[in-house]
C-alpha cells in the first residue's frame, strides 16, 4: 500500500535558461546553487505535502498528495521528447524570465504546444514570472505579465529561485486547483492516470468540493 492518497504529476515548461531547474529545486530541497546546467530531455523531482482543503473537501481530511514535478528541457532539438510528457501530465508551470523578453514573448508558443499534446483542451495552468530577485536587469514589466495572464485566464505569479519568492505559494496555487478538478470531476475518465496511491482509483463521489487555497491569487 502506497503511503500517499494521490500521486499528482506537475511539467516545468519554458524556454532554456528561464530557471526551471533551479525552481523546482528550491520547491522540493530549498536549495539554490545559481549555476547554469541545461537539462537534456527530462528530469523530475518528488515531494510529499499535505493538502487540505479549507472548506472540508475531501471529507475534511488531508490528502497525502506524492508531487512529481518534471523538469524539461527548453531546447527546440528535444521538443518531441519533452512534449511526450505533456499527456502525463496533470498540471503545468510555465515560466519565463523577466530579464528575457524573448522567453515572455514565446509563452504563446508554449501554450499553443499544450493546445495539441496536454491530456485535455484546458488543463491547469500557472504562468510564472522567473529570476525577480534581478530587477535591475528586467525586460518585461510586471503589469505587461499580469496583463498577459488576464488575457489566458492564468494565474500569474513573480518568483524567484534565488531568493525562494512565491515559488511554494505559486506551486500551492496549481496543486489547489488540480485537487479541485480532481474533487469536482463528474468524468473520472477525463483525468490522466495514476493519479491515486495504492492502485485505488479516483472517487469523485466522495468529494464535496475543494475550498481555493490562495484566494484571489487563484
Amino acid at each position: 500500500m502506497a503511503d500517499y492518497d494521490y500521486l499528482i504529476k506537475f511539467l516545468a515548461l519554458g524556454d532554456s535558461g528561464v530557471g526551471k531547474t533551479s525552481f523546482l529545486h528550491r520547491y522540493t530541497d530549498n536549495t539554490f546553487t545559481g549555476q547554469f546546467i541545461s537539462t537534456v530531455g527530462i528530469d523530475f523531482k518528488e515531494k510529499k505535502v499535505v493538502y487540505k482543503s479549507a472548506r472540508g473537501g475531501f471529507g475534511g481530511r488531508g490528502q497525502r498528495v506524492l508531487l512529481q514535478l518534471w523538469d524539461t528541457a527548453g531546447q527546440e532539438r528535444f521538443r518531441s521528447l519533452t512534449t511526450a510528457f505533456f499527456r502525463d501530465a496533470m498540471g503545468f508551470i510555465l515560466i519565463f524570465d523577466i530579464t528575457n523578453e524573448q522567453s515572455f514573448l514565446n509563452i504563446r508558443d508554449w501554450l499553443s504546444q499544450l493546445k495539441v499534446h496536454a491530456y485535455c483542451d484546458a488543463p491547469d495552468i500557472i504562468l510564472c514570472g522567473n529570476k525577480a530577485d534581478l530587477e535591475n536587469r528586467r525586460q518585461v514589466s510586471t503589469a505587461r505579465a499580469k496583463q498577459l495572464a488576464d488575457q489566458l485566464g492564468l494565474p500569474y505569479f513573480e518568483t524567484s529561485a534565488c531568493t525562494s519568492t512565491h515559488v511554494e505559494k505559486s506551486v500551492d496555487c496549481l496543486l489547489d486547483m488540480v485537487m479541485t478538478r480532481v474533487g469536482s470531476s463528474v468524468d473520472v475518465d477525463s483525468l490522466p492516470t495514476e493519479y491515486s496511491g495504492g492502485g485505488l482509483t479516483l472517487d469523485h463521489t466522495s468529494a464535496n468540493g475543494v475550498a481555493s487555497y490562495c484566494g484571489g491569487n487563484c
